[in-house]
């Protein structure tokens, strides 16, 4: 997603969102002002994914570590707004969560400004590009575009997956300073996502050190079966890696080496395009790079 060139299958979703719970639960810094509340009703949104479209309430209070009666008063909350709604015992997301996510994407011109690079890549290779971005241990899309659509059930702006199996992820990590990289590694759970996931920390950080060296990234059935994915940093003007782009394809047509021979450079190309043009729209690199 992304990186995923097909639809993900059932089992390989709910091992990704198992995954992205678990390695978000790292240690935060809560200030003073912090609103517990707040907090809670968004770890309840974030908890609904494709392996979990629907839970009762005691699944809901297991899932984000609440009480019953905690998760209860959030639930009603969110119904009471408009954001969740419930069939008999169930509750799910509604439509109207969409406003909270397209509220960023619009605001950061993300459609003017990061599109028009992956509709053109696209066009010129066919398959899918994303742009990605860190947050925490997991990697954000936020921006994608794909000759598959119809497929592609899952690459969507706004989905997140563990950072270690996907090739944008690690080019994000690829350029983090030395203390922030042992911080990904401190308390990080791999989960298998596939038999070729990388699941040793010691070889993950092998990897990692050789994509710092290449400044590019290669992944082949690691997120899922059947995706193939180059991926090269993006890059503020102080040198920084604030986002990473990435074109991905079915693994059945093509391989780490085609990518790299017949991608690679036109992929750096766009990628040095885009920090360029984000010099003229500070706001977007300021958010994508935070």
């Amino acid at each position: 997603m992304h990186e995923p060139e097909k639809e993900r299958c059932k089992d390989h979703g709910e091992a990704a969102s198992k995954a992205t719970v678990k390695n978000s639960k790292s240690a935060l810094e809560k200030p003073a002002e912090f609103v517990e509340a707040l907090a809670k009703g968004l770890a309840i949104i974030e908890s609904f994914d494709v392996s979990s479209p629907e839970m009762t309430l005691s699944e809901v209070a297991r899932k984000v570590g609440l009480s019953p009666a905690a998760a209860r008063r959030s639930l009603i909350t969110l119904k009471t707004l408009g954001y969740v709604g419930q069939n008999n015992k169930s509750f799910h997301l509604r439509p109207k969560i969409m406003t909270l996510g397209s509220a960023f994407y619009y605001s950061a011109r993300i459609d003017e400004v990061l599109q028009p690079f992956l509709r053109d890549l696209v066009a010129k290779f066919g398959d899918a590009s994303s742009v990605g971005t860190l947050d925490g241990k997991d990697v954000i899309y936020i921006a994608h575009s794909s000759v598959q659509r119809a497929r592609r059930a899952a690459a969507v702006v706004g989905a997140r997956y563990p950072a270690y199996a996907t090739s944008l992820a690690r080019v994000l990590l690829a350029g983090l300073p030395a203390a922030e990289l042992d911080a990904y590694f401190d308390d990080l759970v791999i989960e298998p996502l596939t038999s070729k996931t990388i699941t040793d920390p010691v070889a993950l950080r092998a990897e990692i050190e050789a994509v710092r060296a290449a400044h590019y990234s290669t992944t082949v059935d690691q997120l899922d079966y059947g995706i193939t994915a180059l991926a090269v940093p993006i890059r503020a003007v102080d040198g920084r890696t604030i986002a990473a782009l990435n074109t991905s394809g079915y693994s059945g047509m093509i391989d780490a080496d085609y990518l790299i021979n017949e991608r690679l450079s036109q992929l750096r190309t766009v990628a040095s395009s885009i920090a360029q043009t984000l010099t003229r729209y500070p706001a977007l690199a300021s958010v994508i790079g935070q």
